[in-house]
């Protein structure tokens, strides 16, 4: 793992819990791995996987704990579960997560965690759509997905999100009290509603994307594509016009 260069941003990284759900991501978690700065602890939550990947987590160092019940969100929630645990210090800590398939570049954290220590933000964002994103990384349909439910958020909320990103770092105590429910695809829209609707300081930080290794879940497959369409913005109407935690 790599070293880091400033001292505010280092100490903050050294009271960070990462969480990666993992599904089948035997070729690229190691990667991710090895690009990581020291933080408190990994924490790769293996969501019904039949690969190896589990256990080349576990010789990197990461805490691998399994939630088999399949979902995004379900393994986030996991990995909550498992922080909860360890945080003694609920105000200085911040959570942080990332994808396994080693799109997002990992090595970028640092860039997340010194808005939350040196700006005061609650909620960090990593925005692709600002980034520096290799042609090809993200699909037609997840780009379009993406500015629907952004634009959908400003119409609604008045919030002004560019990105759905997966890669984000909250502080631990904002994120406690988000209440997080959703199980599958609507986890990252529900955070960012929730952000907003709970008065959060949030911005967001242009981040890096590369086309990840392997085939996605969700755009990668028509169903999945649908499924995670239909999640995304039932989550946002419900939110909307329905009663919602």
């Amino acid at each position: 793992m790599k070293p880091e260069s400033n001292h505010t941003t280092d100490d903050a990284l050294r009271r960070t819990f990462v969480i990666i759900p993992m599904l089948n991501e035997q070729d690229s978690i190691g990667l991710v791995l090895d690009d990581l700065p020291t933080v408190a602890e990994v924490i790769v939550v293996d969501n019904g996987s039949t690969d190896e990947g589990a256990k080349i987590a576990a010789a990197r160092g990461a805490i691998v704990i399994c939630e088999p019940q399949r979902g995004y969100g379900k393994a986030c929630l996991k990995g909550i579960a498992h922080i909860r645990k360890q945080v003694v210090t609920p105000q200085s800590t911040i959570v942080a997560f990332i994808d396994g398939d080693y799109s997002d570049h990992a090595d970028e954290l640092p860039m997340l965690i010194d808005r939350i220590v040196n700006e005061d933000f609650d909620f960090v964002v990593g925005s692709r759509s600002l980034g520096d994103r290799q042609q090809g990384a993200m699909h037609f349909q997840a780009i379009f997905g993406n500015w629907l439910a952004c634009t959908l958020m400003q119409i609604f909320w008045g919030a002004k999100f560019s990105d759905l990103g997966p890669f984000r770092a909250i502080r631990y105590q904002a994120l406690i009290d988000l209440e997080m429910q959703d199980e599958n695809f609507g986890w990252t829209i529900e955070m960012q509603i929730k952000a907003f609707r709970n008065g959060l300081k949030i911005t967001e930080v242009p981040v890096s994307y590369r086309r990840r290794i392997g085939v996605s879940k969700i755009s990668g497959t028509v169903s999945g594509t649908f499924r995670a369409g239909y999640k995304i913005l039932w989550t946002i109407f419900r939110f909307r016009f329905g009663k919602s935690s």
